[in-house]
């Protein structure tokens, strides 16, 4: 493979990375996650995210599968 054509592809990898950093930044947004997801299963004692109380969670609607 030609050194031109690897390092024209890092340059358009690095360029996409560049651009999404540079969005979520200008968002200012902050990455949340979705406090255990499919982790959180009935009967479970604690979130194996957050550790919270799994029930209690639930029913505050501090968990989005509950």
């Amino acid at each position: 493979m030609d050194v031109t054509a690897i390092a024209l592809a890092f340059v358009v990898f690095l360029t996409a990375v560049a651009g999404m950093a540079v969005g979520v930044i200008v968002s200012n947004r902050r990455i949340k996650g979705s406090c255990g997801g499919l982790n959180l299963v009935p009967g479970l004692d604690a979130c194996p995210v957050c550790g919270k109380d799994a029930d209690a969670a639930r029913q505050a609607g501090e968990c989005e599968k509950g």
